[in-house]
């Protein structure tokens, strides 16, 4: 098949190079000549492992290409993705689809007999309608049908995720356009990954419930945590035991600092903006959003608490700033409320993140970037741990301890065991365990 992806972002770059790596002819779309220069030169502008390779290897086959002419791949595609960003409005937290209806315009300007334009990115329900309606204005005798696939892709697990998922939402009524997203798909068979076929606007509504879930059990362990700290029980142990059983499973079931990135804060605000459109109250999405920016300001007078209660004039070691790991993405990143707080109260905050992504300084000014670990740490007065990457998970007890200026370590990943942390004389402070 013949795909045009439009948009090179997160979505659309690993959508794009994947369906490519499944034998289709896919030409990935982008306004931007810069970012489109690089990305034909090998550049990967997103950290994602494993991708730079698999883009390689694909523009080699000539499988995969990027330009920035929308006309020319639209008109020789079967299927056109929509692939943009879908951020929060400002104002009302509402999704702003400005780039989706702007690619609709284009496309239909652009296709030359059936195409099926599948919108890939996190959209609102009744967006494939506007979209649709936008396309027959501009071209009312188009032969097209428009189609929801939302996408489920973990970052830092993002080719994984795409090649073997655990289902694959496809919505559509009409059989011509399941036909060829069957066949898009088809690949995938193998892995006997389920295709659910459902109305567009539900297949719409499935992603937002499915982050909206996710979100709520982060926010409902960190709140079990709290209530661990306070009678002495162990919430690892806690969300190992109600893991177990099938009908609550044990992912996202880690307490920490509050869930971020581009997916959870984004689409739980957009869905109570739809919610609230149709004069529906969704209590518990908004006590989740409520809960986790608390979750966030909390753990960041967790710190100042295990620094004696003020953190005025110390310096604080800081590991980790992306909202989790494999991934440069610092978007509403727990980080972005714990270090100016720290700041606001006095501290100066040292910090190593394994991507040195250009990002954190914009974000976060006033942080001093470290090259390591071990110099980040080097006379501070606590160390942080926020965010788990593997390169954090073993680090040199004896080596720490004596870089430190004082042994107090805070984790808020729980990578560490408090006994054997104690044991070596840390001040170990973590979440929800006594």
């Amino acid at each position: 098949m013949r795909i045009a992806m439009i948009g090179t972002g997160y979505v659309g770059l690993v959508s794009g190079t994947c369906f490519a790596d499944f034998g289709h002819a896919v030409t990935c779309v982008d306004n931007d000549p810069a970012k489109i220069a690089k990305l034909q030169h090998g550049d990967i502008p997103i950290f994602e492992p494993g991708l730079g390779e698999l883009v390689d290897n694909n523009r080699r086959a000539g499988r995969l290409s990027f330009t920035t002419d929308l006309t020319d791949a639209v008109r020789e595609a079967d299927a056109v993705f929509i692939a943009v960003g879908t951020p929060s409005r400002r104002g009302d937290g509402h999704a702003d689809l400005t780039f989706v209806h702007q690619a609709a315009r284009e496309i239909a300007a652009a296709i030359d007999g059936y195409t099926v334009v599948v919108t890939k990115s996190t959209v609102p329900v009744g967006t494939g309608d506007e979209v649709e309606r936008i396309m027959r204005e501009i071209r009312p005798d188009a032969a097209i049908s428009v189609v929801s696939n939302p996408e489920f892709l973990r970052e830092g697990a993002a080719i994984t995720d795409f090649k073997r998922p655990d289902r694959i939402v496809i919505g559509t009524d009409e059989p011509r356009a399941q036909a060829v997203m069957a066949e898009i798909y088809r690949p995938l068979y193998l892995n006997q990954a389920p295709i659910v076929f459902t109305g567009r606007r539900t297949a719409e509504l499935i992603k937002y419930a499915a982050n909206a879930f996710l979100a709520t059990k982060i926010t409902f362990i960190n709140e079990i945590a709290d209530l661990c700290e306070s009678v002495g029980a162990n919430v690892q142990e806690v969300a190992r035991g109600i893991g177990l059983d099938n009908r609550i499973g044990g992912k996202f079931l880690h307490a920490g600092p509050g869930y971020g990135g581009s997916c959870f804060p984004k689409d739980t605000l957009a869905l109570l903006r739809t919610a609230e459109e149709s004069d529906i109250s969704l209590s518990i999405i908004s006590a989740v959003v409520e809960a986790n920016e608390r979750r966030k300001r909390a753990m960041a007078d967790k710190v100042i608490t295990a620094c004696g209660g003020t953190v005025a004039g110390k310096t604080i070691a800081l590991l980790g700033l992306t909202f989790k790991p494999n991934t440069d993405d610092m978007r509403d990143a727990p980080s972005l409320t714990i270090v100016p707080a720290l700041q606001e109260a006095g501290a100066t905050v040292r910090a190593f993140d394994p991507t040195q992504s250009p990002d954190i300084l914009r974000l976060l000014p006033g942080v001093k970037l470290s090259d390591d670990p071990y110099d980040c740490m080097s006379g501070a007065d606590t160390l942080v741990i926020l965010t788990e990457w593997d390169a954090f998970r073993a680090l040199d007890l004896d080596r720490i301890k004596t870089a430190l200026a004082r042994p107090v370590v805070v984790d808020l990943r729980n990578i560490y065991r408090p006994q054997e942390m104690r044991q070596r004389g840390f001040t170990y402070v973590s979440v929800g365990r006594p």
